[in-house]
């Protein structure tokens, strides 16, 4: 005759129990484990893309600047790991084309950044980057960022004549679409809330780089920030790769996905437990001593 079943229990009637409180602790331990290595994972994770950004800004600055022809001829699209890239072009700037672009941050201040056209003269080949098209390119150039719509006119001066300019390259970023029009600047420059190479081209002519350049140094040089000029600014980057190395996050979420399973683990066997059943265990083999899987065989 088959044994009855035993009565089921609640499941903190179990959780309870020393033995289950004590399997509790070591899997919380193991979970602890986890979550630590976790953590270092995710630390080695921001290390790792720090260091791959030094590293990267070491081998460019060993380089020196390249010839922006010779990485960007104009008018051909712009490839996404010249971000950041360093490049040298000669030219004279067209003040009358300069432009404040609204709402720009440095610093945790908002702010303008100042927007220059430059007549290319010399791109490092010698003009054969643009022999097939119209006459020489402009390229836009971020000469630096201010705090005033209307700053002191000495701050947004440009140098005269032909210029050397150094500089971060980066993409040409798109127009904002159903944007509030800005105000007019009735004091200053006109103001844009993008640099838009497209929306450019309408304004200063062409032909016209892909990219523009983030100023480093110019020779002659510009009126530094300390000399009430624009304040320079960092290194461009390419977006969502300055912030962490994905192989390390990887391995931080299986880490925390392990310590999850422990806990997970107790949860099952306290209500098996509480259930009055055995993992394993599918059938009442009460009456099988032997192990063979059929109840109540005769002798």
């Amino acid at each position: 005759m088959p044994s009855p079943q035993p009565a089921r229990r609640s499941f903190w009637a179990v959780a309870l129990q020393p033995r289950m409180i004590g399997i509790l602790l070591l899997f919380l331990l193991a979970a602890a484990v986890c979550g630590r290595l976790g953590v270092w994972q995710l630390d080695r994770a921001y290390q790792r893309a720090e260091l791959a950004a030094q590293q990267e800004a070491a081998e460019q600055a060993s380089h020196g600047p390249e010839a922006l022809g010779d990485l960007l001829p104009p008018q051909t699209s712009f490839p996404g790991e010249l971000v950041g890239t360093e490049a040298w072009v000669t030219g004279e700037y067209e003040p009358e084309g300069q432009m404040l672009v609204a709402g720009r941050a440095l610093d945790g201040r908002t702010g303008y950044l100042v927007l220059t056209p430059l007549r290319v003269t010399d791109d490092g080949t010698g003009g054969a980057s643009w022999a097939d098209l119209s006459g020489p390119p402009v390229l836009p150039v971020v000469r630096g960022w201010v705090d005033s719509p209307t700053p002191d006119a000495a701050s947004l001066d440009v140098p005269d004549g032909e210029v050397r300019v150094t500089g971060w390259l980066q993409a040409s970023e798109s127009v904002q679409e159903g944007a509030e029009p800005l105000p007019d600047n009735p004091d200053g420059p006109p103001l844009t809330d993008s640099i838009s190479t497209g929306a450019l081209v309408n304004t200063w002519g062409g032909p016209i780089y892909s990219g523009y350049v983030v100023l480093t140094t110019s020779d002659p040089a510009q009126a530094t920030a300390a000399e009430g000029g624009p304040a320079l600014l960092p290194r461009p980057v390419l977006e969502g790769s300055d912030g962490v190395n994905l192989q390390n996050l990887f391995y931080a979420l299986q880490w925390w996905v392990f310590g999850l399973f422990a806990v997970v683990l107790w949860i099952r066997l306290v209500r098996d437990e509480a259930a009055g059943t055995k993992r394993g265990r599918t059938h009442d083999d009460s009456d099988d001593p032997v192990g063979t899987g059929i109840a109540g065989l005769p002798g």
